[in-house]
């Protein structure tokens, strides 16, 4: 993989919470080096919705609704309800406790991205990240003495290649549910109670799900070929996921309660 020649030509992609990615290059990135933040994911704070690979649905399922999205039905991780507000991202850039953190999120701000010019996949950093300082005043260098990647890069890079991995994994899960045509549309509704003791239905998300009635017609045979290949466990693990709907709604407005200073930060 691809990470020190300077001479490549540019990215492509609109990637969320990437504004300025560069192709790493020891030519120009020696100088930079890794502070070490306790509380490293304020950059997540904006993502309502990320990305998630067929692996980490099992642990997902626990904390976020699992949903399908856009012609090709990309896996996300519902983490709020309005839009650019993540409710598992405090204020001071730590997560929630118990919350799973998306490997999308933990390989920030380092990302595999196309150089189209040359059509390959190259390393690239997110030079507006935080993490990012001068290595004299850096924790931990991006480059050793002899130029070479140090064992933190070497250990980034390693992860976006588990990550491109997984994705590309993750693109042949979701051929498989559109071959067997099991997607169906759906709404997130929340009823939104009334002064009056009515209620008011308040549209959350529209989103692709699997569904039920077609999972439940195909045929013994190919319900036991999705069982031997694991993709019937995170079927289950995506369905089971979007009771978490209400929890998020709780949460977002436990939230605003505190913000209003109804309720001590403490209580």
């Amino acid at each position: 993989m691809e990470q020190t020649k300077a001479a490549i030509g540019p990215v492509s992609g609109n990637l969320l919470f990437y504004t300025k990615p560069e192709p790493l290059s020891r030519d120009v990135h020696s100088g930079l080096g890794v502070q070490r933040m306790d509380r490293p994911f304020g950059f997540a704070a904006v993502g309502h919705v990320v990305p998630l690979t067929v692996a980490e649905f099992s642990f997902a399922a626990i904390s976020y609704p699992i949903i399908f999205a856009g012609a090709e039905r990309l896996p996300l991780a519902v983490m709020g309800i309005n839009q650019g507000e993540n409710l598992f991202v405090n204020e001071d850039g730590s997560f929630a406790v118990g919350g799973y953190v998306p490997a999308y999120i933990r390989r920030y701000p380092f990302v595999l991205a196309a150089d189209e010019a040359q059509q390959r996949m190259v390393v690239c950093i997110e030079t507006t990240a935080k993490i990012f300082v001068d290595k004299k005043k850096a924790d931990l260098p991006l480059f050793d003495d002899k130029g070479e990647p140090s064992e933190y890069t070497t250990n980034a890079i390693k992860f976006c290649e588990d990550f491109e991995g997984e994705r590309r994994r993750t693109e042949s899960f979701i051929k498989l549910l559109q071959d067997l045509d099991l997607f169906e549309q759906r709404e997130s509704i929340f009823n939104m109670p009334k002064e009056d003791g009515t209620v008011e239905p308040v549209k959350l998300a529209e989103y692709f799900a699997v569904s039920e009635a077609k999972l439940a017609a195909l045929s013994p045979e190919k319900l036991a070929e999705l069982r031997d290949n694991g993709a019937l466990e995170k079927i289950y693990n995506h369905l089971g996921s979007l009771v978490a709907w209400d929890r998020l709604v709780a949460i977002a407005s436990d939230q605003a309660v505190r913000r209003s200073g109804e309720v001590p930060a403490n209580a």
